[in-house]
């Protein structure tokens, strides 16, 4: 099993922190954000990490060169920002034929993931990839899935009013080898792509729902970044 950690943001919402550590290296209470993801993804049998990076990338590349599991960490720079569907095309040796999480590296999440792994590996043979859900209380500020009785999502809607309840995306996917076949193979090199808008939707009916067993929380946001400290 293999691991994509998207870390290549500005983290513009939480200047003036930001303005001059990468969001992803942001501190909770006292670890890096980062450190803790590359912590979870090691102890769940991940055998190799991939991690983009853009905005102050020379941090990264130092804080993961003294990282203690830095020989299963790849770095790979972006001089231009690809989005997060764009990563994966450009680095689509790296994940194409294996089982792969794919995280957006500024986000927190309480659980250990194990329930997650296993449910995917457990899933029916319509299930393309598996989907982490949470509840939110700002459903105007996340993307919003419904299920359909098999727990498929059958609609996403992003970022809308709170009119369709409150089951967010986590924006965390475990993919299966399919995933590339069926929605990247066609999509050009080093081109703009995001995740939200360019695959996600397609893959209606074809990703299974998994809420999350423990908070989830994105620390964009200087609230959220405090909140965070607390859990």
């Amino acid at each position: 099993m293999k691991a994509i950690l998207l870390a290549a943001g500005f983290g513009s919402r939480l200047a003036p922190l930001t303005d001059s550590i990468p969001k992803c290296l942001v501190p909770i209470n006292g670890k890096p954000l980062l450190g803790i993801w590359i912590d979870k993804l090691i102890a769940l049998g991940v055998t190799e990490i991939l991690i983009n990076t853009h905005y102050l990338s020379s941090q990264v590349f130092t804080y993961v060169q003294s990282h203690p599991y830095k020989e299963y960490i790849t770095l790979i720079h972006e001089t231009n920002l690809l989005g997060t569907a764009g990563t994966l095309v450009s680095n689509q040796d790296f994940w194409k034929d294996d089982t792969c999480f794919v995280i957006h590296a500024d986000n927190y999440c309480g659980s250990d993931l194990s329930e997650m792994v296993k449910a995917h590996n457990s899933r029916s043979s319509q299930a393309l990839a598996t989907l982490l859900l949470f509840e939110t209380q700002q459903p105007e500020s996340c993307g919003i899935v419904r299920l359909d009785p098999h727990n498929f999502i059958c609609e996403f809607y992003e970022k809308q009013p709170a009119l369709y309840g409150n089951l967010a995306s986590g924006a965390l996917f475990i993919f299966s080898p399919a995933v590339y076949a069926r929605f990247f193979s066609t999509l050009k090199l080093n081109t703009f792509y995001e995740l939200s808008i360019d695959i996600i939707p397609k893959m209606r009916g074809q990703i299974q729902g998994w809420k999350v067993d423990s908070f989830y929380l994105d620390i964009g946001t200087p609230a959220n970044y405090e909140l965070a400290q607390s859990l």
